[in-house]
């Protein structure tokens, strides 16, 4: 993570406070914490590939694609996260600074946040009520992890190899991993 502002904050507070920042921060317990910058090319990538993705197909729906610009408010407004794409089919606000009825979010994983995006982070996501997906993409190999809410609980299901098509019925968009790591290759690959 980085470090901490000292003073305790409702969601509200924190968002007027950063709102003109240059540097990111997350509000997690009430408490400011500023995020680690600086994303790989592979990284970036994908977040741009995803977000093409999307807006193509959400185009008319609604909803629409938003960067780690826009907030996702978690626990009870305790905790406002940054995830790298969130899908948002609520009011466009110009100058709204949080997804107003975010559906689905979508982290790009790297090496030093892994474990804390698929544990802490998914906890947090799966709180948020309208939600309906949580995705992971991976930056070192073709792979994704889709957890999606259900009447019973939350499922999830992988998707490994640029083959493998994830099917997202409630947003009506469908991602191929093709599309989603185009330009991309990995070790015992030719580069295209």
């Amino acid at each position: 993570m980085g470090e901490k502002a000292q003073r305790q904050m409702t969601a509200d507070e924190f968002l007027a406070w950063h709102e003109g920042r240059d540097d990111k921060w997350e509000l997690v317990g009430g408490i400011p914490v500023k995020m680690m910058v600086g994303a790989t090319h592979a990284h970036d990538r994908i977040v741009v590939n995803t977000i093409a993705q999307l807006v193509l197909q959400l185009r008319g729906s609604g909803c629409r694609p938003t960067t780690d610009d826009i907030a996702v408010v978690t626990r009870s407004g305790t905790n406002v996260r940054r995830p790298d794409i969130t899908i948002d089919c609520g009011k466009f606000e110009s100058k709204g600074l949080r997804a107003d009825d975010p559906r689905m979010v979508i982290e790009v994983l790297s090496k030093s946040t892994r474990a804390f995006d698929m544990a802490q982070k998914l906890e947090e996501y799966k709180s948020v009520d309208p939600l309906s997906y949580v995705l992971y993409l991976d930056t070192e190999a073709p792979r994704a992890k889709l957890y999606s809410r259900a009447p019973d609980g939350w499922h999830n299901q992988d998707f490994i190899g640029l083959e493998n098509t994830i099917d997202l019925p409630d947003i009506g968009a469908t991602l191929a991993l093709e599309d989603l790591y185009d330009g991309l290759s990995w070790p015992g690959e030719e580069d295209e």
